[in-house]
């Protein structure tokens, strides 16, 4: 069966990445499996992050290796669980986006797609040594994470390092680059979403959404917080990143 992890935003938990995503309904539906692991944080369960490099909090500070355990909760789960590890995918909101970044960087053997939401790359990300297909989602009325970049915005500038993060454009480049895609992606859009998809080798794929509606939060799914933007009905990003995820596999997977 495919794997997909879901990885919650800064100061979240699994809990809340669950429940904002509405992945394990759709798992049920369309047979595969879905893990949430926690960042972490001082407090066990709460104020959780992971270390994506420039940002966030405990988990950067402390320079956790999140990408190591990672690597070891996919080693527990294709050992544990009926697990295909040709289809292995990642997404994450904010925080959590950041770090599938850096995990289809640094685990590109291990992972056959990605799908950050709202989230950013800094410009100094390691370049994979194998294609990660990837998908992007960004609201254009963020201010935590600002679609045309910058310094950190939101409730919580200080748990980032103060690197200013590249537009959201910048993204799909890095992605684009990474899996030897033409260097300009097709622009299609409809109503409030703008979808850029770049002409990639046979078996990858690069695609970036930007919703002109939305702000910092998971699209058509639940709020996260009480306060939080509001996630609209613009688009389903959990039924758009399952159909993404769905097409696309390993065609080789080294050992671990």
């Amino acid at each position: 069966m495919p794997l997909v992890i879901v990885l919650h935003g800064g100061g979240g938990n699994a809990a809340n990445a669950e429940s904002m995503s509405g992945f394990t309904a759709l798992a049920a539906r369309e047979g595969f499996i879905v893990a949430y692991p926690d960042g972490s944080g001082r407090m066990r369960d709460r104020l959780l992050t992971w270390n994506a490099g420039h940002c966030c909090g405990y988990a950067m500070q402390n320079r956790v290796d999140d990408v190591g355990f990672i690597r070891m909760l996919l080693d527990r789960l294709i050992r544990d669980y009926p697990l295909d590890p040709q289809r292995i995918y990642v997404t994450g909101i904010s925080n959590g986006g950041m770090m599938a970044h850096r995990l289809g960087s640094e685990l590109p053997q291990r992972i056959a797609a990605i799908a950050p939401v709202v989230a950013a790359v800094f410009g100094d990300e390691k370049q994979p040594a194998l294609p990660v297909s990837a998908l992007m989602i960004n609201g254009m009325l963020d201010r935590s994470v600002p679609y045309r970049g910058g310094p950190p915005g939101g409730r919580f500038p200080d748990a980032w390092d103060g690197t200013p993060v590249k537009p959201a454009m910048a993204q799909a480049e890095f992605w684009g680059r990474a899996n030897r895609c033409d260097g300009q992606p097709a622009r299609e859009e409809r109503g409030a979403v703008q979808h850029w998809r770049y002409r990639c080798p046979a078996g990858q794929a690069v695609e970036l959404y930007l919703l002109t509606d939305t702000g910092h939060t998971w699209p058509g799914g639940r709020s996260g917080r009480r306060g939080a933007d509001d996630p609209g009905s613009t688009l389903d990003a959990t039924a758009v990143i399952w159909a993404f995820f769905r097409t696309h596999k390993r065609t080789a997977v080294p050992a671990p």
